[in-house]
């Protein structure tokens, strides 16, 4: 069924992008947005023969939807204008690579992700009254996070866009180069928001509920107070877990190493099942989005995972040739639709159907998989 201009705006608005995906011409709409900044347009006008009649970006963009444009036309172009721009981010790529491995820590410095003005408002500036006092926590507390803060944006920022360009050079996939919301490229002409994520130490902590296994920090303070190992109480969760068994793996004692190795073979358990079928996860990853950010967009989800030490997972994230290997290797062997049928419950009761799909890098000290 045809997909005419103001349905196909109405459906991308309201982020019903799998829907409006489903035909040839919401397809093709996808495609235009990604061409939908003037200087594309412009080329875009050029090469199809057409005479606006509006000059505004948002005219023109109505004029070439409701125009009879090629798709092949429209593939061309953007192959065309994303090889221009990877042009240059390929000649400075070593370079920015080497960098990336400089950081040698992870650590967000307590700063909220997404919330860096709220964190410090809540913390420093409604909390704190006098002004020796507030100097005092900057200069000794404020200072060393917000180096953290940025430094890890930083590094998020430059993977996110290496490990685009990874999917985006693949000869099927067909890039988003105007970046175009909720859809990063289109293996296959289907289109995918990429999501890179590691196994969430929450799925974790699921599969052992569900097996009557005690959280995973229980046994480990509990494990850190019979062998009077000292640890931060105050040390938010995620940041004390690591802590923890980072401490504890260095103890001599036996029954310490296997409480530790007990642990991690439930870890690697849940990760070799969800590795045989990755649809339970999928599935818990969409149900488990905030709130705020909530869509049911078709995602594409990369998860990264340091089967030797699940904490350094973030280090994959500069690992471009393993990146490359793993993921061309997903890309070589995708069918003619990419992807498996999700159909998951949100927290309103509805349910919602994308396609979706996970591909994951694994690497184990000195082999991979």
């Amino acid at each position: 069924m045809p997909v005419d201009f103001d349905s196909a705006e109405r459906l991308f608005r309201e982020d019903r992008i799998p829907e409006l995906s489903r035909t040839p011409d919401g397809l093709l709409y996808l495609k235009l947005k990604s061409l939908s900044r003037r200087q594309y347009l412009e080329r875009l006008i050029e090469k199809i023969g057409l005479a606006p009649r509006g000059h505004r970006v948002a005219e023109m963009f109505r004029e070439v939807c409701e125009f009879d444009v090629n798709v092949e036309d429209v593939d061309a172009l953007i192959q065309e204008i994303y090889a221009e721009e990877r042009s240059e981010r390929k000649r400075l790529e070593d370079d920015l690579t080497s960098e990336l491995y400089r950081l040698q820590v992870f650590d967000w410095g307590g700063l909220r992700q997404g919330a860096l003005e709220r964190t410090i408002v809540d913390n420093y500036v409604k909390r704190i009254r006098r002004y020796d006092d507030l100097c005092d926590r900057i200069e000794n507390e404020l200072q060393a996070s917000l180096t953290g803060y940025v430094l890890c944006s930083w590094y998020n920022h430059w993977t996110s866009i290496i490990i685009e360009d990874v999917f985006r050079d693949h000869p099927r996939t067909l890039p988003a180069v105007g970046r175009v919301k909720k859809v990063d490229f289109f293996p296959n002409d289907v289109p995918f928001d990429l999501k890179v994520t590691y196994l969430p130490e929450e799925y974790i902590a699921e599969r052992r509920r569900s097996q009557d296994l005690r959280p995973e920090i229980t046994v480990l303070k509990a494990l850190a107070r019979q062998f009077e190992v000292s640890y931060d109480q105050a040390m938010p969760k995620k940041r004390l877990l690591q802590d923890l068994w980072l401490k504890l793996a260095d103890h001599p004692s036996e029954q310490v190493a296997q409480v530790l190795g007990e642990t991690k073979s439930m870890r690697d358990r849940v990760l070799d099942q969800t590795l045989a079928e990755p649809a339970d996860l999928i599935k818990w990853l969409y149900e488990k989005q905030g709130a705020r950010r909530f869509d049911a967009a078709n995602r594409l989800f990369l998860i990264l995972v340091d089967r030797s030490n699940y904490f350094d997972s973030w280090k994959l994230k500069r690992a471009r040739p393993l990146l490359v290997d793993r993921i061309h290797r997903y890309l070589d062997q995708i069918g003619p639709s990419p992807g498996r049928q999700i159909e998951f419950r949100w927290t309103d009761g509805h349910v919602y159907k994308v396609v979706s799909d996970a591909v994951f890098v694994i690497h184990d000290r000195g082999t991979t998989q």
